[in-house]
């Protein structure tokens, strides 16, 4: 005894599948990873460097430091010696500019800034490239 089963509605025909198979998409999103890391050069992680071949150079001698003092009043000392005006400072100012040594100024915290913008402006004027303004760490109390 054999029997036909039917949907109910009459047809002969097979019921339409509405999912999507994944399984060829799936696929040939694997074949294209593995082409991708295939493709993918190595990379290494190297520096070139150019090392120096031989003996380290000699050092060289420390530069001449000259320190310009600017006290709270507005006098100004040059390596400890006092300066009497400011011709006298820019005489030495254009003395040192033959050797260009570092000029260090270090102004006293409770000095007018136009002492000491009047020296690093006379410092520039005669030439000196080396000037620092020094002894910032009392500023940070």
């Amino acid at each position: 005894m054999a029997f036909n089963m039917t949907d109910g509605n009459g047809s002969d025909e097979p019921e339409i599948m509405v999912d999507i198979n994944t399984t060829p998409l799936i696929d040939v999103m694997l074949v294209l990873l593995i082409m991708l890391i295939i493709t993918i050069p190595i990379q290494t992680h190297s520096v070139k460097l150019d090392l120096p071949v031989g003996p380290p150079p000699v050092a060289a001698a420390p530069p001449e430091v000259v320190a310009v003092v600017i006290a709270a009043d507005g006098a100004i000392t040059w390596n400890g010696q006092p300066m009497p005006d400011r011709a006298t400072l820019e005489l030495r100012l254009s003395e040192a500019a033959a050797t260009q040594p570092e000029i260090h100024i270090r102004p006293d915290r409770r000095a007018p800034y136009k002492h000491v913008a009047q020296v690093l402006a006379a410092a520039q004027r005669i030439g000196l490239r080396k000037i620092g303004v020094v002894g910032s760490e009392q500023d940070m109390e």
